[in-house]
């Protein structure tokens, strides 16, 4: 087991990382911009090396600096968390080729799975149902862009290949609009990920987003640990998870989270991962694999009372998985919620001083948080403070229990989505359970212009 693990993350995820490694008795080194100076965990590291100023670019995506400090403290491994450098192919190879270990993937498996097509491809392969679409990239010839799309159906969507995050996509509802929609995209794509290649898909139109968490080891042992239900979704940006899914039958989950164990014993892939589902008509269609650790693993962590980012640690050290697929037990029901720095219903960001921080408690409640009275929430990252997780032996006491939480839960001095949280925890639509990924998007323009009628 290592001694030393640098922690090249900041926020809720770095402190969670962190807490792991002291269970473990693992030392962490953890990396910093200037923004993050008096950050919990910069002060709870045996180690901290700041790394360069606020903005990202020349700090957490800093790639030397990164491995630099790893040199100088003399960890033996890097975490990069979620985010910044966690999907970056690039990063996991410097890290290898300096003499660290990368707790992820081989950085060849994050290419094959961060290219959107190849990623299909090898799903395909692995018997992983997908959306019907293009085989593999579109090509220049206008004519036969058209003859795909038609053999599709309307609507379509584009997608950039090496895309992500919501971006990079565009949905195509007639011919008259579907080349320059490729030529749109293409542009797009070639000056948001270096790379023009694009291809086409089924738009599907009221589907819910679903996802299977896997952990696989480097001797092609792995396992799935249920799903989650990621469908309440603002700008493709998930707002609430819940595991399992609801309405949802057993049996098809089972058979799904099973060939995504499989996949990952064909790709020989290594660590925690999730497959990435849209889910409509009772039939699942893979859409990306996420080659990290997700923003909602509490969930998970919740239901089968396995802790993934040691599992992780582990598995990066060279042991062989514990975990046995018929040992897996999921229990009882989880609901997070993202708490953001940011107006309640209008999204914009609200960095700043927190003046007073009071963090909920009680049965089957969870906060994974960085932030404390005091701490001032810099403007240069991502809006997201910490994770509220409410866990219930039914899906109907979560939720109970959550609103119980978001209510004793105090954050003030600036703005956060608490309120929004509060509404959709008693939203009729969410309580009974299975609602689109477009259902937030339509509630809250539904609300937009009965305001504006007033």
């Amino acid at each position: 087991m290592f001694e030393k693990i640098l922690i090249a993350n900041r926020g809720e995820i770095a402190l969670r990382i962190q807490r792991a490694c002291r269970e473990m008795g693992i030392k962490t080194v953890v990396v910093h911009s200037e923004a993050d100076t008096e950050a919990k965990y910069v002060k709870l590291a045996d180690e901290s090396v700041c790394i360069g100023p606020a903005a990202s670019s020349a700090s957490y995506l800093n790639i030397p600096a990164i491995i630099s400090a790893a040199e100088v403290t003399d960890a033996e491994a890097i975490h990069p968390g979620y985010g910044f450098l966690s999907e970056n192919a690039d990063f996991a190879e410097r890290v290898e080729k300096s003499g660290f270990v990368f707790i992820g993937p081989r950085p060849e498996t994050i290419r094959l799975m961060g290219d959107k097509v190849s990623a299909k491809d090898a799903m395909k392969a692995a018997g992983v149902p997908c959306v019907p679409g293009s085989d593999g990239a579109l090509p220049e010839d206008p004519k036969e862009i058209v003859r795909i799309a038609r053999a599709i159906g309307y609507p379509v969507i584009i997608k950039a290949a090496g895309g992500g995050g919501g971006r990079g996509m565009r949905v195509v509802h007639t011919e008259a609009a579907l080349l320059n929609a490729v030529t749109m995209t293409r542009a797009e794509a070639q000056a948001a990920f270096g790379n023009p290649v694009v291809y086409m898909e089924k738009f599907l139109e009221n589907p819910r987003h679903i996802e299977f968490q896997v952990l696989a080891d480097s001797y092609k042992n792995a396992v799935w640990l249920g799903e989650r239900d990621c469908s309440m979704q603002r700008r493709h940006q998930k707002i609430i998870e819940e595991a399992p899914a609801p309405e949802i039958a057993r049996r098809l989950i089972t058979r799904i989270g099973d060939r995504c164990a499989e996949a990952c014993r064909k790709i020989g892939y290594r660590g925690a991962g999730t497959f990435e589902f849209l889910f409509e008509d009772g039939e699942f269609y893979f859409i990306e694999m996420n080659t990290r650790l997700q923003v909602e693993h509490p969930v998970t962590e919740f239901i089968t009372g396995i802790d993934l980012v040691q599992q992780q640690i582990r598995v990066a050290a060279g042991e062989k998985l514990a975990l046995r697929q018929r040992e897996i037990e999921l229990k009882g029901h989880a609901i997070e919620c993202r708490i953001n720095a940011e107006d309640p219903f209008k999204f914009t960001p609200s960095p700043g001083r927190i003046a007073s921080y009071h963090p909920p408690g009680g049965p089957g409640i969870r906060v994974d948080s960085h932030v404390y009275s005091g701490y001032n929430v810099p403007l240069h990252y991502d809006s997201m403070i910490g994770k509220l997780i409410a866990y219930g032996d039914t899906r109907d006491q979560a939720i109970r229990r959550m609103r119980i939480a978001l209510s004793e839960m105090v954050v003030e001095g600036i703005k956060t989505n608490i309120p929004l949280h509060q509404e959709l925890m008693h939203d009729h639509r969410f309580i009974k359970g299975g609602t689109s990924i477009h259902y937030l998007e339509q509630k809250l323009a539904a609300k937009g212009e009965a305001t504006k009628g007033k």
